[in-house]
C-alpha cells in the first residue's frame, strides 16, 4: 500500500511549488534568469566554435574582455546594443519573439 507521502509528482507540479506558479512575479523572475543564462551560454558556445577567446571577441565588439565574460556568465545587466553587436561579431542569426 503507497503512502501518500510517496505521491509522485509531476515536474510541472514540482517547478509550481518550488519556483512559483505561471505568472507569479517568483516565476516571472526565475524564467527571465534562466533566459539570460541561456543566452549567456550560447553566446559562449558559439564564440568557442568560432574559436574566439573572450579578447578576441571584446576586440570585435569594442568592448573588454570582462564584458563578454560577464554576459557570458549573466553578471551583468548588459545593454541589448551590446548583446546585438556580440551576435553579428559572432555571425550568428538571430531571431527574436515577443509575446504580449
Amino acid at each position: 500500500m503507497k503512502s501518500d507521502r510517496l505521491r509522485r509528482k509531476s515536474l510541472d507540479e514540482m517547478v509550481d511549488e518550488h519556483i512559483g506558479e505561471v505568472g507569479s512575479e517568483k516565476r516571472d523572475a526565475f524564467e527571465e534568469k534562466l533566459r539570460l543564462d541561456i543566452l549567456g551560454q550560447t553566446i559562449k558556445k558559439i564564440r568557442e566554435e568560432r574559436n574566439l577567446t573572450q579578447a578576441q571577441l571584446g576586440e570585435l565588439v569594442g568592448v573588454k574582455k570582462a564584458q563578454i565574460y560577464k554576459i557570458e556568465n549573466n553578471l551583468t545587466d548588459a545593454r541589448f546594443e551590446t548583446i546585438l553587436k556580440v551576435f553579428r561579431a559572432l555571425n550568428a542569426k538571430i531571431n527574436f519573439s515577443v509575446d504580449l
